[in-house]
């Protein structure tokens, strides 16, 4: 089923990001002094995680596999 397959890659997704926040925010709270960088960096990461998971997501869409 192509549906099952679509929310699961975007499970991934939701998970990547949701763990690039909860790395960036006990950086942040470990170390107060960088935390302008580090909310930089895990934005920038978050917004990797989702480009790296549109491939697979379309995939799921369009049924194939590998």
């Amino acid at each position: 089923m192509p549906a099952n397959r679509v929310v699961v890659e975007l499970l991934y997704v939701a998970s990547g990001v949701l763990a690039a926040f909860a790395i960036g925010w006990a950086a942040a709270w470990a170390y107060p002094v960088g935390r302008a960088n580090i909310w930089l960096v895990t934005y920038v990461s978050a917004a990797v995680v989702v480009l790296l998971g549109i491939r697979p997501v379309l995939r799921a869409i369009r049924g194939e596999t590998k």
